[in-house]
């Protein structure tokens, strides 16, 4: 068990250091689930980078449909974040099927289909980003009505903050998470993105994605003001969206060539946020 619980934390530190960071602030017997949970996101999230075609994807996601409904004890009990993922939400008494969705939504991902409207891209959020943060405040202890209210325009706001970070990504390989409504509205040519040409229009389309994902911090910001500080580490990744959001508002702001957080930044963002909850929700 040490060692799954090893190989899970070490995969969220270099994956995703800024959920390996926030979870150091949880209580110590809260780790090893959460970074069993949040590995498993990461092998859910990566699937089509590891698989590259779709069927070989739709292989792996399906065995991890499996493993999640109970079919596959004995091949889980071997993979090191199965394993883990496993153990932790027994031992907080969750049922592994409130993860099936979010597997069944990434199948998204596999398929060049564009995003249609900004609606699939907020559902596409709430059973993704959203979903994941609800288990993760069952794991803390749980949040009440109030978190049920702040996770979902979080799980948004992340999921569209994404989109907008990895857009370079995401159309080298002819994926566009930015939904063709939106493109549309502003006379975005899809071919053009996919292209790797910046416009007008498609910086006045990624502005309309930014304010769209700032509503949703607000939203999740004024139902969240009563949520118990117990739940923080599940939440402490949201401080981030802000300061990411706003050199996007800035001349010369480039779509295909976006500056990350520097690490140090991003630590520093995580502990001032631990200090002062309502610069989770700073936009």
């Amino acid at each position: 068990m040490a060692n799954q619980a090893d190989h899970c934390a070490s995969l969220v530190r270099e994956a995703d250091r800024d959920r390996y960071l926030a979870t150091l602030f949880a209580p110590a017997d809260r780790r090893a689930a959460l970074f069993a949970l949040y590995a498993f996101a990461i092998e859910i999230g990566r699937v089509r980078d590891v698989a590259r075609e779709p069927m070989p994807g739709e292989i792996r996601l399906q065995w991890w449909r499996e493993v999640l409904e109970g079919k596959r004890d004995g091949e889980a009990a071997a993979h090191p974040v199965a394993s883990a993922l496993m153990a932790g939400l027994k031992r907080h008494s969750i049922k592994p099927d409130r993860l099936v969705g979010i597997v069944d939504a990434h199948g998204f991902d596999l398929y060049d289909e564009p995003m249609g409207t900004l609606d699939d891209l907020d559902n596409y959020g709430v059973m993704t980003q959203s979903a994941l943060l609800d288990v993760a405040i069952d794991i803390l202890g749980g949040g009440g009505p109030e978190a049920m209210m702040v996770i979902r325009g979080a799980g948004i706001a992340l999921t569209v903050t994404d989109s907008l970070v990895h857009l370079a990504k995401h159309v080298s390989r002819r994926q566009m998470f930015v939904p063709i409504e939106v493109l549309d509205r502003h006379g975005v040519n899809i071919d053009e993105v996919y292209a790797g040409k910046t416009s007008e229009a498609l910086k006045n389309a990624l502005a309309e994605m930014r304010r769209h994902a700032r509503r949703q911090m607000i939203a999740a910001r004024n139902d969240g003001a009563q949520v118990p500080l117990a739940i923080l580490p599940a939440l402490l990744p949201l401080a981030l969206i802000g300061p990411t959001l706003k050199p996007m508002d800035r001349r010369g702001y480039e779509p295909f060539d976006v500056t990350p957080l520097s690490r140090l930044r991003r630590q520093w963002l995580i502990w001032r946020a631990s200090r002062d909850p309502q610069r989770i929700f700073a936009v």
